[in-house]
């Protein structure tokens, strides 16, 4: 994928809107190890398809991609974050306890850590009991008790938050190879083993729920994740945008001694048309040690603004 880069001269303002934590998290407690028996087929989720907020810009409407098997054990976890005044959902790797099975794991780290990424939040609290089970080859449940919704969220967030549980349940379960991710895959939502609870006040779960479109973030910064040391030279970074084969400008800041940033690099890209890799992208840049910050954005049309900046901050070292 072609990509260019040179000194940057000025910086841009491309900066987002950190997102506030919205509650603190309760003390941690072991999960339930029960499995719950999947009835026959049911509608699907009461969600609507693409929530926006009132007076947010209209995402694309595609979803990411499920995940692949990968030999990791690392947990994909899903976080709500903001680019500006939209509200998207991007994705972290974790690194988690190998006590319960893939999903519950991810599950709970999605319900009581924080995000490695200050722009992002979770609204979830950490539940006394959390089970998941798989059925068949495409339908997982998850059983979580009531305390798990002790947030107070507006309609918009809490379909957010719902799919935010959706997309982790789902990531997890193709990333470990338990469920066929060639197939849409679906997931019931129970409350303390019941259906028809209604989640932050909003949202009637026990219906069968998928990933719902136009939700995950634009542009995703992948790798490096959030603060993490990479070795210096030849640094990698790689992302993903909803749109196969539209360019992205990627600007680096470095930070001085006394904490003040000044541009870097900067430079152009495109996101791969190829199928299985539409939408990824990869920048291959020589770096000193220092610490620095990445900025992607899709490119503006027709002398528009770039939209739907994702930031990450790492070092060389």
């Amino acid at each position: 994928m072609p990509e260019t880069a040179a000194p940057l001269r000025a910086g841009r303002a491309m900066g987002r809107v950190r997102g506030l934590l919205l509650a603190g998290v309760l003390a941690a407690v072991p999960a339930l190890t029960g499995c719950i028996a999947e009835a026959g087929p049911a509608p699907t989720g009461t969600l609507a398809t693409n929530p926006t907020a009132p007076g947010t810009a209209q995402a694309p409407p595609t979803s990411a991609p499920l995940e692949t098997t990968q030999s990791s054990n690392k947990a994909p976890v899903y976080w709500i974050g903001r680019s500006g005044s939209d509200v998207f959902l991007y994705r972290e790797f974790r690194d988690v306890p190998d006590q319960e099975n893939p999903v519950t794991r991810a599950l709970r780290s999605m319900m009581s850590d924080k995000p490695f990424d200050p722009d992002f939040f979770t609204p979830w609290q950490n539940p006394d009991k959390l089970a998941t089970s798989i059925s068949g080859k495409d339908v997982i449940t998850v059983d979580v008790s009531e305390d798990a919704f002790n947030s107070n969220l507006d309609a918009d967030m809490a379909a957010r938050a719902i799919q935010q549980l959706v997309y982790t349940a789902t990531a997890a379960a193709a990333s470990s190879g338990l469920i066929d991710s060639g197939q849409q895959i679906r997931v019931r939502i129970l409350v303390d083993g019941h259906t028809d609870y209604m989640a932050f006040d909003h949202i009637q779960l026990g219906a069968l729920m998928t990933r719902s479109t136009g939700l995950v973030a634009p542009v995703w910064i992948i790798d490096p994740q959030e603060n993490v040391e990479v070795p210096g030279g030849s640094v990698k970074i790689t992302g993903r945008s909803t749109t196969a084969g539209g360019k992205l400008r990627w600007q680096i800041l470095r930070s001085g001694a006394d904490g003040s940033t000044e541009p870097f690099l900067t430079g152009e890209t495109t996101a791969s048309p190829e199928q299985g890799q539409a939408g990824v992208f990869t920048l291959a840049l020589t770096m000193p040690a220092g610490d620095y910050e990445l900025r992607v954005a899709q490119a503006g049309t027709g002398g528009g603004p770039d939209q739907f900046e994702d930031t990450r901050a790492f070092k060389v070292r």
